[in-house]
């Protein structure tokens, strides 16, 4: 707590992944955020809330459905963009005058902030454009000497980065895809997917992200990938296992889409320590959270070696 007060960034557990923290109204602490992660400033971060009552101090809700969507899934992984309030260092909203915010379900990541009281901006705890942190280990590996703690909680749960959605014109817009879907959003009113055009107005929403240092290479089975000769190469699978790999890794042997999420980032970062030439990565079920591990696949693939992900 004493660091966090004293403007230094600090690596937290949450639900989804690990998060770098840095109070949100000290701007020196937040550009070490930036700094530490090599980040550019046009990235906006995600602002977390000990509590709902803070809300009102970091943005304007005027929106109905937004308060719905807060009443039906805070706390938990859902990012909201909403309008600023002025308080908010330009640095945090990349000049934006929209904040994304979200209130973690983590009980450690609760019981930390709500004792600093008040809001921390705490976006993934490693390089910018690299695989995102699922333990402390992960953490370790990409921050270590940079960052001057880091509270192990064990593995996340969810395994991926939040969903994040703004509301447009009585509609859901979903920004980035995350562990709450669109089936679930749609109980609560009429859903759309955000057509990426180049501009950045949410984090997490560059075309190259959650990128392993190997080659990645995206394809729709396994099973149909002819292996060139003479070369190392992984894969990661869905659910099948191929003996043909010089190293494999399954995301769910059971075929779980939540479960497959989960093991993501980490089974990337094992492949990636395994001196390959190249990575393979299967398709997974393109529903619920299939859907959001299919984005990151696509945005961590290398960009001349992409298969369609429709």
């Amino acid at each position: 707590m004493a660091l966090l007060r004293a403007g230094e960034v600090v690596a937290l557990p949450t639900e989804t992944v690990y998060g770098l923290a840095a109070d949100v109204y000290n701007a020196n602490a937040v550009a070490k955020v930036f700094e530490t992660k090599e980040r550019p400033h046009f990235d906006p971060l995600i602002v977390h809330l000990p509590s709902r009552e803070m809300l009102d101090f970091v943005a304007r809700t005027d929106s109905r459905l937004a308060r719905e969507l807060m009443d039906k899934f805070w706390p938990g992984p859902l990012t909201i963009v909403l309008p600023r309030r002025e308080a908010i260092p330009d640095i945090v909203t990349a000049g934006l005058e929209t904040v994304a915010v979200r209130m973690s379900a983590h009980p450690v990541f609760r019981e930390i902030i709500s004792v600093f009281g008040g809001p921390l901006a705490a976006p993934s705890a490693n390089r910018f454009g690299r695989i995102s942190p699922t333990s402390a280990q992960h953490v370790k590996d990409e921050l270590a000497g940079r960052i001057p703690l880091i509270v192990d909680d064990g593995a996340t749960t969810h395994g991926i980065e939040s969903t994040i959605v703004r509301v447009m014109n009585d509609t859901i817009e979903i920004l980035r895809q995350g562990p709450i879907a669109a089936k679930a959003l749609r109980q609560l009113g009429r859903v759309r997917v955000n057509a990426p055009d180049g501009s950045v107005i949410a984090p997490g929403q560059m075309a190259t992200h959650y990128a392993p240092r190997t080659k990645l290479i995206l394809v729709e089975k396994l099973e149909d990938f002819l292996s060139p000769p003479s070369k190392r190469i992984g894969a990661l699978a869905f659910a099948s296992a191929s003996t043909s790999f010089a190293a494999l890794r399954q995301l769910s042997r059971r075929g779980d889409v939540r479960e497959a999420a989960a093991n993501l980032f980490r089974m990337l970062r094992e492949l990636d320590n395994e001196n390959l030439d190249f990575i393979v990565a299967e398709r997974v079920p393109n529903e619920d959270v299939g859907i959001a591990i299919n984005e990151r696949l696509k945005r961590g693939a290398t960009p001349d070696a992409r298969a369609p992900l429709e």
